[in-house]
């Protein structure tokens, strides 16, 4: 049974997750009227207490819904350094320490990138570059940074459509790491090789503008307009494997667990299906509705709903239990980050860990 080891407060507000790298913890927030105060926090997992914090101006738009704000990306990190981006498309790099490496306001390159309800994709690194997917009504694009430089190492068109899903790695047929980025979007579910920039493949079928696709060895799985299809990636061009029409995750994104793949949707009903065939195995109804994708972690699953109810279903392939509940009494729509035996979640207000 987990408790409260400890709750701080943070700046602002933000949707985005919590991310762990060794013995921190960091989150984003945006604040001020306009949304235009960036902040990078860097915490103690032991203690929670607060290390550094970084401020900026955004460069960009920062209008968003009023369920959102700027702060709606999730921040990655390579073990080295931080990568913080934002729905005002700027991109800033720290080193764990809090030192500035480089700072990219892309809304200088690209003015026209951007939509009234904010964006949401978070980046992701890719071997030595840090990929962003910028998909909206105007100036649609991916590109890939350098790490190091933080200077644009390839930009791609993408189709002038809002999407909010995040960019995945992709291991390619014969590499022992990742190599190619999956970028979905309602036009499709596209690799790229992150070297160049090049498409390596195409599958046109329309998929879900705000989940992202997940990736096991030789198979990817992503939402689409009737439900969840899985491909076979094991040769250079995708085979389609199954579609299941039971398994839809709404917001979050769905979760693989060895040959299990499980979709919450909004309205709580968390569905468990066969990864391999796609058959259906079970449905749980939830509390409360959800954005956030849950985490997976020693056969149990950690699902946080917008309410602020985190719930603790025991999986298997029967059924699934809820085994404990508690109540954080805020708005939350980020995932739980998981590490060290210990539990992570982040409010507008406050970030909390929960451990034995």
């Amino acid at each position: 049974k987990r408790q409260v080891a400890w709750k701080t407060e943070l700046p602002g507000r933000g949707p985005s997750s919590p991310i762990v790298v060794g013995d921190k913890v960091y989150v984003t927030s945006s604040g001020g009227t306009k949304q235009d105060r960036l902040f990078v926090l860097c915490f103690d997992v032991d203690s929670g207490k607060e290390l550094w914090r970084r401020q900026m101006w955004a460069t960009g738009r920062t209008a968003s819904h009023p369920s959102s704000a700027n702060a709606a990306p999730t921040p990655v990190s390579d073990g080295q350094a931080i990568y913080a981006f934002f729905s005002s498309n700027d991109l800033a790099c720290f080193e764990l320490d809090g030192t500035l490496r480089w700072y990219r306001g892309l809304a200088f390159d690209y003015p026209k990138a951007g939509n009234d309800i904010g964006m949401a994709a978070s980046p992701v690194v890719v071997g030595d570059v840090v990929v962003v997917q910028v998909e909206n009504q105007g100036d649609s694009f991916a590109a890939a940074i350098d790490c190091t430089s933080g200077k644009t190492v390839w930009r791609i068109a993408r189709d002038p459509v809002a999407s909010w899903s995040s960019p995945v790695p992709l291991t390619r047929v014969g590499d022992d790491s990742p190599s190619a980025v999956l970028l979905q979007s309602p036009s499709g579910l596209t690799a790229v090789d992150v070297a160049t920039g090049s498409v390596l493949w195409k599958n046109d079928k329309k998929c879900d503008g705000i989940s992202s696709a997940i990736t096991q060895p030789g198979r990817v799985y992503f939402a689409s307009t009737n439900g969840v299809s899985a491909l076979d990636t094991t040769k250079s061009v995708p085979t389609a494997l199954w579609s299941a029409n039971r398994l839809r995750p709404g917001a979050a994104s769905a979760v693989v667990d060895g040959n299990l793949i499980f979709a919450l949707n909004r309205a709580g009903v968390l569905s468990c299906a066969n990864a391999v065939d796609g058959e259906g195995l079970w449905q749980q109804r939830l509390k409360g509705s959800f954005w956030g994708t849950p985490a997976i972690a020693d056969g149990h699953m950690y699902a946080v709903s917008q309410e602020g109810d985190l719930q603790v279903v025991r999986l298997d392939d029967k059924a699934g239990e809820v085994v404990s509940e508690f109540s954080l009494g805020e708005t939350i729509q980020g995932s739980p980050a998981i590490a060290g035996h210990a539990v992570y979640i982040r409010s507008d207000a406050h970030l909390w860990k929960f451990a034995d």
